[in-house]
């Protein structure tokens, strides 16, 4: 195929179930990809949140690590915007020390959650408005120690020391934070489910490759395949999310239009909240591989795989029809 394929599990709540049992099923989903041939398999972060279980990322990654074998797993993403680079590099060095080279450290902008979340989470944290853009030179920094001479922190060593390091991979959905991740050669996925202005992302994909030629460039594609088209597009239809636009230009995505209006007021500004169609990528393996396909063309070196349902018999099979051991053989048949 030319191309990679990996999953992001958002650990949605299992309709009936327990968050417990949804959690244990994502471990068991993590262990499902290992064995169809997946190269990552990434939990994201999500707070105050009844429609997803992943609040922790790096504990979530950690338990998963130590019940697989060979798959890399990792975050998809750490909010770095609420957090120290500097600890973060050392949990993430720490899982590298017990896991080796299969560890992945995914960031991401984005607050994973509504304002008052983020005031919980950013409570008495000095500086918590810090750019962004310079905690992932902070961060890239401190994984690789080698942080400039003149750097405050030039002489802090992240520890325990390892002899390899989990491989940095900025999400994002922009051409300006593709850019960047490109000068700081990064890994980046464009994430398309939030946004889906394919020539944004063609855009992107130039500003990137114009840093980093031979750098990595993926993209997140919200999917569900089915063994017919009919079941496929059933299991997609009715999925929204809901877009809160605020007075300052930012936007935010979320999934129900109740906790977009939380958000908004929360916020403090005035704001108008939208409803969009959820764009996912729906039909048979062959179908998807074409659209695949077509994006590989574009430059797309990995595609991760986000399948936005709670049936989780059904989120099961679109991984093992989408899977490389499975999409393969589809379309050599």
């Amino acid at each position: 195929m030319g191309y990679h394929l990996s999953i992001l599990d958002q650990a949605p709540v299992i309709e009936d179930a327990s968050n417990a049992l949804t959690l244990q099923r994502t471990v068991e989903l993590a262990q499902l990809a290992e064995q169809l041939g997946y190269k990552r398999f990434w939990v994201s972060e999500h707070h105050h949140s009844h429609e997803v279980a992943s609040s922790s990322p790096e504990v979530l990654v950690s338990y998963i690590l130590a019940k697989t074998n060979t798959i890399r797993v990792g975050s998809g993403g750490v909010m770095l915007s609420h957090y120290s680079p500097y600890k973060v590099a050392e949990n993430f060095q720490v899982l590298t020390n017990l896991a080796g080279d299969r560890v992945d450290l995914g960031v991401g902008k984005a607050p994973g959650g509504l304002p008052l979340a983020t005031a919980a989470l950013q409570y008495g944290v000095a500086e918590a408005n810090h750019d962004f853009n310079e905690r992932l030179r902070l961060l890239k920094g401190f994984i690789e120690n080698k942080l400039p001479e003149d750097d405050p922190f030039a002489k802090l060593e992240v520890t325990p020391t390892s002899e390899v390091t989990p491989e940095i991979i900025l999400l994002g959905g922009s051409v300006a934070s593709a850019e960047y991740a490109g000068q700081l050669g990064f890994t980046y996925v464009f994430a398309q489910f939030i946004n889906s202005d394919k020539q944004v992302l063609i855009d992107a994909i130039a500003a990137y490759k114009k840093h980093s030629p031979n750098g990595k460039f993926g993209v997140a594609f919200a999917v569900i395949a089915a063994k017919d088209e009919a079941t496929a597009h059933a299991y997609a239809e009715g999925h929204e999310i809901y877009k809160v636009h605020l007075a300052s230009g930012r936007t935010l995505t979320l999934h129900t239009k109740e906790a977009a209006e939380e958000f908004g007021q929360q916020s403090g500004e005035s704001y108008e909240v939208k409803r969009y169609e959820a764009n996912i990528l729906s039909g048979t393996p062959e179908q998807i591989k074409e659209t695949l396909d077509q994006y590989y063309a574009l430059g797309v070196t990995e595609f991760i795989f986000h399948t936005p349902i709670k049936n989780h018999e059904a989120r099961r099979t679109s991984y093992e029809l989408l899977s490389p051991k499975h999409l393969l053989a589809a379309v050599t048949v």
